[in-house]
């Protein structure tokens, strides 16, 4: 084949001409670098490879990383993990060798990916995210991802997200809401661990987490200038009354002194939100994870202490007059899991009352059919996203469209196993969730989701809309 005839086959006179006059409109000081780049944009991007690794989260538990590239360039993603699973939610995969890792290793994950996903991937146009996603899905062909493992599949999945918003040329925020036919991204109001309790910490409180949500602010950034200097407030009061131990931080990074009763840290982070100068502007949200210390149909709210009196079981209408108390005694907007996992009766009968935002957790699992059964029930009225939960971002995207369809809150979540992947900060903003769960403004895979808050913020400047008093109806 001669020069010309090659030229011509792929016509590249054409499209030489079409970069050079190009970088001649534009009057670039760089012509080479200009059409070297317009030439680059011509190409439709294609995945060419995906590899994945091990590697470990916030707990020093394994968890599955990937690096994903196109003819463009390498896109990175990791994903979480939680330290409890329900029988409803997609299932990671993990390898059960007792002797690496207690049997927390994710080297079967990670050939999946290498092989049998990659296989399938090579050549898509990452653009199309519902495309790979089903591509994936295709593959498992399970209801709960138990063949790939919802660990593989999500980590492609974000990589491929994070590409696609390459190709595109627009922030990973932007392209989400494209995906998800969302007008008006908006920056959510965090729900920032500042007390650690349950099984995310080693003091005798019962409740995961108590948080504070920073409704009264104008903007993100002050939002989470109002959350960090009632944090650190907080821990002074706590070192006054507690001692240092008592300023030692759980899995989510709140504080965790020995505090005995909810009450008890509520009344901490008031004083901390008084002396930081926030009151009214500031609200209260607790994470109770009752299904931690539910035994048969009560609840024992002595469930950690070493000396247990026998005397702090409550029934389920006790555990609703104490909710009904706290909402009436304290600023408290929001309530996570306040029930059993499967005491729906008791979850919507607290509802019903109408008393704050309550929030199922592991009541759906971020389950499609748990979450078309709440809504038809009038059981809760918030979905707490996990993404890990779900398994690709097509579905994440789903589920938030079915809760927001349902007039429900939505708060996308981190896990007790992070890592230093902000994804889920672009995913707040994308869907418009209005609220974010990323822990304390404490611990590096926490700020990570904060840090790129702060970023996006920045970027859509006078466009940025903070969700603030409309946090759930964003």
């Amino acid at each position: 084949m001669s020069v010309q005839e090659y030229l011509d086959k792929h016509m590249l006179s054409r499209k030489i001409e079409d970069a050079v006059n190009a970088a001649v409109r534009a009057k670039t000081p760089d012509p080479v670098l200009f059409i070297s780049n317009h030439m680059k944009k011509a190409v439709p991007s294609a995945i060419t490879r995906i590899k994945a690794r091990q590697i470990l989260d916030s707990r020093g538990i394994p968890t599955v990383e990937v690096d994903l590239y196109t003819n463009k360039g390498m896109y990175r993603a990791s994903v979480p993990s939680g330290a409890s699973t329900g029988m409803y939610e997609a299932v990671e995969m993990r390898d059960g060798e007792k002797g690496k890792f207690l049997g927390k290793g994710v080297s079967k994950a990670v050939n999946i990916i290498n092989a049998k996903i990659s296989e399938a991937l090579i050549g898509m146009d990452p653009a199309l995210q519902s495309q790979i996603d089903q591509a994936m899905m295709g593959l498992d062909k399970t209801e709960n991802k138990a063949e790939l493992g919802a660990n593989a599949m999500l980590a492609v999945s974000i990589a491929a997200c994070k590409a696609g918003a390459a190709e595109k040329e627009v922030p990973l925020y932007k392209h989400i809401a494209d995906l998800s036919g969302t007008s008006n991204p908006i920056l959510p109001v965090p729900a920032i661990t500042v007390i650690s309790g349950g099984k995310h910490a080693g003091n005798n409180l019962a409740v995961q987490e108590i948080m504070i949500l920073p409704i009264g602010a104008s903007n993100f950034g002050e939002a989470m200038q109002m959350g960090c200097e009632t944090y650190q407030h907080l821990k002074v009061i706590i070192l006054e009354r507690n001692g240092s131990s008592g300023c030692n931080v759980g899995v989510d990074g709140g504080f965790a002194p020995n505090i005995s009763s909810i009450a008890e840290g509520l009344d901490l982070v008031k004083v901390a939100i008084d002396r930081a100068g926030y009151n009214g502007r500031i609200k209260l949200a607790i994470d109770v994870a009752a299904t931690d210390f539910c035994i048969g149909k009560k609840y024992d709210l002595d469930f950690k202490a070493p000396n247990k009196s026998g005397q702090n079981f409550k029934t389920g209408e006790d555990m609703i007059e104490m909710y009904t108390q706290l909402c009436t005694e304290y600023p408290i907007v929001s309530i996570e899991q306040p029930f059993d996992k499967d005491d729906w009766e008791r979850t919507k009968l607290f509802t019903s009352l109408g008393k704050c935002q309550v929030v199922g957790d592991d009541l759906l699992m971020s389950n499609p059919k748990c979450i078309e059964r709440a809504i038809h029930e009038s059981t809760c009225n918030a979905l707490l996203l996990k993404v890990n939960q779900v398994g690709t971002v097509t579905e994440a995207i789903e589920v938030v469209k079915k809760a927001k369809d349902a007039h429900w809150g939505v708060i996308i979540s981190h896990r007790s196993g992070e890592t230093e992947d902000s994804f889920i900060a672009d995913l707040a903003v994308g869907l418009a969730t209005g609220q974010i769960k990323a822990g304390a403004p404490c611990r590096g895979e926490r700020l990570a989701k904060y840090n790129q808050l702060l970023r996006i913020e920045e970027e859509l400047g006078a466009e940025a809309t903070y969700s603030g008093e409309n946090w759930r109806q964003a």
